[in-house]
């Protein structure tokens, strides 16, 4: 007896559809000795290691099958099959083969999900762009698990069904139960999961120029660095960055949602990721965990943080392998990562802000603590992070500690809600602006091209901007940085031309360039 049953596994970022390909021949039970059960078609350890679950789980589910020697072939047999999503189809074509699944024709249907030795039917990463998948290549249903039919029903125009046992889905198969579709009101369930509360401004008692600098870099997508001692709030502002940012859209939440299905950080029963990410790993991450790799192609945290925030705390502490390895994604907003066995592009469009002590001990420029530190020693603690990873970094600030007479006389502050008003306005301009370039969405992103189109100085300006680089000796990615903070502040002032109080202003977050670095270390 041949089965073929329809599933897919995935290869990189994308979902491969695959052919589970069962031939069984029927040895008779008064055979003696073991009967064969072969797997070709590229399978690694966790598809090999189905052989046992599969044969338990129908064991478990009350379906016998005959004594066969069966050869099971996963195409295309060139490509390497990853995970343990196959268990599930594979389950479907033996017992289709044994005769106790009756549909003759199953060519319609898609079969994904990983079992356990007592039946169950559990989640898989991949269930998002595997449905993103089924639904180009027109299969009309798709059976994945019970925890993962929420993330795959939002595909629209495919049926989709949530699988809990074996036996559920071979009595459904066979007529004898109905399971229910799914069926998610995305744009209902994406705007809902929007209104929840997250970190506010409000909180965050001075710091006025601090919270205007979030505002600047959350209206134009600047990455930022700040420097300040312990406890002066770097790492609270940071968590509240996503508040202001302008709300994910719809396309935005379907890719990162992929990211997160791929990656298998969906939650139980999730459905679109509708809030902005916001990652921050521990310094002792390694590089492949930061930009995304390994044996079996996995996101990094960069990847993780697409459409949303990465906060690096205690950056010097980064080990400079990691760090120096996002330059060209800062830059690029993806990264192509090269292995033996695969060759792979990942999204990597986030907001970096990074938070460092001004000296090893913090306490370096802090009107109320005693810095221990010699010169040496800061300079070199300084020196952990790149001139060329910090030319990338648009905005930086220095922050000092708000006095406690202030923290117990500030007045409440801006909501986010109201910060982000003026970020979205921002945007919008923005937008509207880029409207005729792809994938330019805001002042970050803009190129050397559009930049003479779109931040050209007056005399003034010009003057000003060409005595900052001379006497701070700032490069020209720099020069450019600051061009595209100036467009920022002129968007949010809603002012068409850059003023010489833009540019003022875009060279106040310029105040930790590579040669002042250097001087405070002497």
């Amino acid at each position: 007896m041949f089965s073929q049953i329809n599933s897919a596994t995935l290869n990189g970022l994308k979902a491969l559809a695959i052919k589970v390909e069962v031939n069984a021949n029927f040895v008779g039970n008064n055979v003696s000795g073991e009967t064969l059960f072969m797997m070709v078609g590229l399978p690694d350890n966790a598809v090999r290691e189905s052989r046992q679950r599969v044969q338990s789980a129908v064991a478990n589910s009350s379906l016998r099958l005959p004594r066969m020697n069966i050869t099971a072939n996963f195409a295309p047999a060139d490509i390497r099959k990853e995970g343990s999503g196959l268990d599930l189809p594979l389950a479907v074509a033996l017992l289709k083969c044994a005769k106790l699944i009756k549909p003759e024709d199953l060519s319609k249907y898609m079969f994904v999900g990983e079992l356990g030795l007592d039946g169950t039917v559990r989640p898989v990463r991949g269930a998002l762009p595997i449905a993103i998948e089924a639904r180009r290549l027109g299969f009309d249903s798709l059976f994945v698990p019970e925890d993962n039919v929420r993330e795959a029903s939002v595909v629209n125009n495919l049926k989709v069904f949530g699988v809990s046992t074996l036996i559920q889905l071979v009595d459904h198969l066979n007529g004898q139960i109905q399971l229910e579709q799914t069926i998610s009101d995305t744009r209902k369930d994406f705007y809902a999961a929007q209104t929840e509360e997250q970190p506010d401004f409000s909180e965050v008692k001075g710091q006025e120029l601090a919270k205007r600098a979030f505002e600047v870099a959350a209206a134009g997508g600047h990455n930022l660095i700040m420097v300040g001692s312990p406890g002066c709030g770097k790492s609270m502002m940071a968590k509240r960055l996503p508040g202001i940012l302008p709300p994910l859209t719809l396309a935005e939440s379907l890719e990162t949602t992929q990211i997160y299905s791929i990656a298998g950080k969906m939650g139980r029963n999730s459905s679109l990721i509708a809030q902005r990410p916001f990652r921050s790993p521990h310094h002792t991450i390694s590089d492949v965990a930061l930009i995304g790799g390994g044996t079996n192609l996995q996101p990094g945290e960069i990847s993780l943080a697409h459409n949303g925030v990465l906060f690096l705390d205690e950056l010097p502490e980064y080990s400079r392998a990691a760090l120096e390895t996002m330059r060209q994604p800062l830059e690029d907003r993806q990264i192509t990562i090269s292995r033996a066995k695969y060759n792979a592009t990942l999204p990597c469009s986030f907001m970096l802000v990074a938070a460092m002590n001004p000296c090893p001990c913090g306490y370096y420029g802090d009107p109320t603590h005693e810095c221990h530190c010699t010169p040496g020693q800061i300079q070199r603690y300084m020196s952990k992070i790149s001139g060329p990873l910090l030319d990338r970094i648009d905005m930086q600030l220095e922050l000092t500690p708000v006095p406690l007479s202030e923290l117990q006389n500030a007045p409440r502050g801006e909501t986010s809600a109201e910060i982000r008003k003026r970020v979205v306005r921002a945007r919008e301009i923005q937008q509207q602006r880029y409207k005729n370039f792809p994938g330019i969405h805001c002042n970050a992103q803009m190129t050397d091209k559009m930049l003479q189109e779109y931040a050209q100085l007056d005399a003034e300006s010009l003057s000003m901007l060409r005595v900052v680089m001379q006497t701070r000796g700032l490069s020209a990615r720099s020069y450019n940085r600051i061009l595209k903070v100036a467009r920022t502040i002129a968007d949010l002032a809603a002012s068409e031309r850059i003023e010489s109080s833009h540019i003022a202003e875009a060279i106040g977050y310029r105040n930790l360039d590579r040669s002042d670095w250097a001087e405070r270390g002497i």
